[in-house]
């Protein structure tokens, strides 16, 4: 099946997966959070976040599809905007970095490689808007892309899988480190990925064109 990548708005918020499309762990600070939830209006906090952060900052999410459904998402964002980031205790993010607040790729679409082409959209959209770094709190007790346990958990990405997909460790903790990715080194990564490629289609031209000069002819 195709794949494409979309800005995360608010006409594609609708396809968020559930329960992520009403989750606001990130976009409100605790109590907030839990006055949200005791009314039952998260999702129009969620909206609302949104929409501000849209037109005060700019992009703020991207979304992967595999055919016509969503696979997977990200959600990034200057921490000013991510009112949870002061929560942490390796808070603050540095002042020259935006939080990749949620990175999250559905259980039958991982293992596809779907995460790190998210983190390279990321990346490319941040390298256009002169951003220095990426960074994001991890759950040093997760080593797989998926959800965690716990109601924290579940919204944290796992550590390990932030370093498998470039991501360096600056905050050491023993539950929650907070982990730097330089864009400058993303963009070296891509290059590389993109030269490598170059060179497996050449390789793979070269010996199609071999094969056919050694083909027997036909009489």
């Amino acid at each position: 099946m195709s794949r494409r990548v979309a800005s995360l708005t608010l006409d594609t918020l609708e396809d968020l997966p559930a329960p992520c499309r009403s989750c606001v762990f990130w976009e409100l600070d605790p109590v907030a959070r839990d006055r949200a939830e005791e009314v039952g209006d998260t999702e129009f906090e969620k909206e609302a976040w949104l929409s501000s952060t849209l037109l005060q900052w700019g992009s703020c999410g991207k979304l992967v599809y595999v055919g016509e459904v969503v696979a997977g998402y990200a959600v990034y964002a200057p921490p000013a905007y991510v009112p949870r980031s002061n929560s942490f205790p390796t808070s603050p993010v540095g002042a020259d970095a935006v939080l990749l607040a949620a990175l999250h790729v559905l259980p039958d679409q991982r293992g596809g490689g779907l995460g790190r082409v998210l983190v390279q959209q990321v990346a490319k959209d941040l390298i256009r808007r002169n951003i220095r770094a990426i960074e994001a709190f991890g759950s040093a007790a997760e080593s797989g892309p998926g959800m965690g346990s716990g109601r924290t958990a579940s919204c944290v990405m796992p550590a390990a899988y932030l370093r498998a997909v470039g991501f360096k460790t600056v905050r050491p903790h023993p539950r929650w480190p907070r982990l730097r990715l330089e864009l400058k080194n993303a963009l070296t990564w891509r290059e590389d990925v993109e030269v490598a490629l170059e060179k497996l289609i050449g390789s793979v031209t070269s010996d199609l064109r071999g094969s056919r000069r050694l083909a027997p002819t036909r009489s």
